[in-house]
């Protein structure tokens, strides 16, 4: 009765369901490359010496300190401290460490209950399958300098009195947010942005493995465009691979998924300013403007333009950039895009005609 129901059909033998043959085959759930690439070991962690010759000596027995990371987005920060955790507990990992960012609440009762009760546990030297394993836990605490300074400064005498079983490890794009007695309660190292060499590298082995196909300088392109943040380089990498689906990514793929501003559209701003002529310069910011790029971005490369243009002496491009520091303060309080780079191009213009 069962088989009919299921298939409008009575089974052969008696009207039973035979015990069904097909292998249910559950497919991987995707993950994004950002973490399938993730560094899994210490080791693997690239361009930072200081900090990993530092942990390295600490999976070799030797005590932790507590620990400052800081630097620009997307340097490993976070991947360097979840590496050396899991190497450090394996199994325990998840018993042993306490991670905390920004989407969290971390405000001044946070720091007091959840916080100080998770310091104040004690742990054992050895790990379930007698292995031996560092007798404290790790408190991750990512983006710290978005904490308020009273939750900061509730960590102060934690630190101190939990310092036999427990490490702190804060995360931070600006140290300067951080308050002074927290700094000076731990080993600061400072994260510096991936060299050229070392973001062509990685890039390179993840489209070798998930089987990329891209034209001639794309990678340096998006290499250009990610500013040393591999989290972004490779994210737009897997954006653009997932647009072309199988086919060759292109420069122009990336220009359109990163919002960048193409070199032809400034290279042709600055031949106009050049013409001193006030319509076909609005003309042709107008023009550029209904194409949906972001005054923000324009103004970036306008002030990477200006930087190394050899028309304009040291007084003239330092009236441009009071310009586009005055613009840039506008745009953040709200100000109308278009109005904004017309003021920055009339500015550029004013100068070239001087």
């Amino acid at each position: 009765m069962h088989a009919f129901l299921k298939t409008g059909k009575l089974a052969a033998g008696g009207g039973q369901a035979g015990p069904s043959k097909e292998k249910v085959v559950r497919k991987k759930a995707p993950i994004p490359w950002v973490e399938k690439y993730r560094p899994k070991t210490v080791e693997e962690v690239a361009y930072q010496d200081e900090v990993v010759s530092v942990l390295k000596s600490t999976l070799q027995g030797a005590d932790l300190p507590n620990l400052l990371f800081y630097g620009p987005p997307g340097t490993g920060k976070t991947s360097t401290i979840l590496a050396a955790s899991r190497q450090l507990f394996g199994d325990l990992f998840r018993q042993r460490v306490l991670e905390l960012n920004a989407s969290d609440e971390r405000g001044i009762q946070v720091i007091r209950e959840k916080v100080k009760t998770f310091a104040q546990t004690t742990v054992s030297s050895t790990r379930p399958d007698g292995k031996p394993c560092p007798p404290f836990k790790i408190i991750i605490l990512d983006e710290a300098d978005s904490m308020t300074n009273a939750a900061q400064a509730a960590l102060r005498r934690t630190m101190e009195k939990q310092s036999k079983t427990t490490r702190f490890c804060l995360i931070c794009n600006y140290v300067s947010r951080i308050i002074e007695p927290l700094t000076s309660r731990c080993s600061k190292f400072r994260f510096k942005p991936l060299a050229q060499g070392i973001l062509l590298k990685r890039l390179t082995y993840i489209c070798e493995e998930e089987n990329v196909k891209y034209e001639d300088s794309v990678l340096e392109t998006l290499i250009g465009t990610s500013e040393g943040d591999l989290r972004r380089a490779i994210t737009t990498l897997q954006s653009a691979a997932r647009l072309r689906s199988g086919e060759q990514i292109s420069k122009e793929d990336i220009y359109e998924i990163t919002g960048v501003v193409p070199d032809k559209w400034l290279t042709e701003l600055m031949e106009v300013c050049a013409t001193n002529s006030y319509e076909k310069l609005s003309d042709f910011v107008n023009l550029m403007m209904a194409e949906g790029y972001s005054a923000t971005q324009i103004l970036n490369q306008i002030h990477d333009i200006i930087m190394t243009n050899n028309q304009l002496n040291d007084i003239q491009k330092a009236a441009v950039y009071e310009r586009l520091a005055m613009c840039d303060h506008r745009l953040i309080d709200g100000g109308d895009e278009y109005l904004q780079v017309m003021d920055l191009s009339c500015t550029v213009m004013k100068q070239m005609g001087n």
